[in-house]
């Protein structure tokens, strides 16, 4: 049986460094936001983010979340710290879900670049994850995405780490990634980034599936869909790469339940 949420442990806060207490923030706020806009799986899939170096030195650790909780009971006191063998390093009583690190851990690992890795199984994404065709590049949220969309096939529960060389080979340096017959991928240089690729895969793959339950899509040329991908304002370091838009989503978590923040 896993534990029940416990209230916060007000002492948490002044036992991490101050670097991986906004870390847990921003981390605890993602996964609220993620059950407030219907991203969840029951207890299952998971948003990963590095500890910052200033709080971790050399060593790579990670945050996680509590497997066992929903996503809207997830605050920055109960994400799980571990390392890239998924072992619990700060003695949280919860455990870690094996099938969900493997992915996240190969992603980390082998993209350097990864702070910050999710993982969706919504309707509308595990539907065009299993189309033979993948995502049609037909819809104004799609078009943003040219040439930023990896594709890997489905070899079953992600729980073999002798997966993990393949599937970045299908990655490459690509930050979208469709886990064929499975769900989403993304991962970003900062959570926010990550997140805004997510939202706007997660929108293309919504608007593809109610396309094409009334027809054939019209395709969005490949020289208009560069020109798209080029001039999308939210992935642009310069301005933000989706900052803004993630802090809307936490403003408006903070409306709806601060209690993420303890």
């Amino acid at each position: 049986m896993f534990p029940r949420p416990q209230p916060a442990v007000a002492s948490l806060e002044s036992r991490v460094h101050p670097d991986e207490w906004q870390a847990r923030l921003q981390l605890a706020a993602c996964y609220r936001v993620f059950a407030m806009l219907g991203w969840t799986e029951m207890i299952y899939n998971h948003i990963t983010v590095r500890v910052p170096e200033t709080a971790s030195g050399a060593e790579r650790h990670f945050l996680i979340n509590p497997f066992g909780l929903h996503y809207s009971e997830v605050t920055a006191s109960n994400l799980v710290k571990i390392d890239l063998e998924g072992r619990v390093l700060d003695g949280s009583p919860y455990k870690v879900n094996p099938a969900g690190f493997v992915v996240h851990a190969t992603v980390h690992t082998g993209l350097p670049d990864a702070h910050c890795v999710m993982h969706t199984h919504t309707t509308a994404g595990v539907a065009v994850a299993s189309l033979q065709e993948g995502l049609s590049q037909s819809n104004f949220y799609s078009a943003q995405l040219h040439d930023m969309v990896a594709y890997h096939d489905f070899e079953g529960i992600t729980i073999h780490s002798e997966e993990g060389p393949r599937m970045l080979a299908s990655i490459g340096q690509k930050p979208a990634v469709i886990l064929r017959n499975h769900g989403l991928l993304t991962w970003g240089h900062t959570l926010p980034q990550a997140f805004v690729i997510l939202w706007t895969l997660q929108r293309a793959c919504e608007i593809q599936l109610a396309t094409q339950s009334m027809g054939a899509p019209i395709p969005v040329p490949e020289t208009i869909a560069a020109r798209c991908t080029h001039d999308a304002l939210q992935f642009n370091p310069a301005l933000g790469a989706g900052e803004d838009v993630f802090e809307a989503m936490v403003r408006r978590m903070d409306k709806l339940d601060p209690g993420w923040r303890c």
